[in-house]
């Protein structure tokens, strides 16, 4: 038995190197890989199946539109129709909804102070339109 156990020896230090190397190999090859993805260009199609953001607006846009005609004195939502409009640099589409807001709230001096910031900045771009159509 002793004879047994001591030729065993040899081979199960053979079996458990082979074994830990394999181990090690597969471990290294799997990491390298993905490695190398993370490198990689990302594919085309996932590029253009992102949304623009100004087509992101329009559905929000769209979401408080129809808020709005359930509840037309929905303030939340005239606010945040109003933020998405300015994003979309949509003043003249703005201006109702502040108006709205200010009638809602006349105590309300930020409102005012915006509405009127607006119908400048609608002015402002009006006269400069008219000038460079001269």
């Amino acid at each position: 038995m002793t004879q047994n156990t001591s030729s065993q020896k040899p081979l199960m230090r053979f079996l458990i190197i082979l074994s830990g190397l394999a181990f090690a190999g597969t471990s290294i090859f799997g990491m390298a890989e993905l490695f190398m993805k993370g490198f990689q260009e990302p594919p085309k199609n996932a590029q253009t199946a992102t949304p623009s953001p100004n087509s992101q607006l329009k559905e929000i846009e769209k979401g408080y539109e129809r808020v709005l005609q359930r509840e037309p004195e929905n303030q939340f939502a005239l606010q945040k129709l109003v933020e998405i409009r300015l994003q979309m640099n949509d003043l003249q589409g703005a201006i109702p909804l502040m108006e709205k807001l200010v009638k809602l709230n006349p105590d309300n001096a930020q409102y005012k102070a915006l509405l009127e910031g607006i119908k400048q900045r609608v002015g402002t771009e009006g006269t400069t339109e008219k000038k460079g159509g001269r």
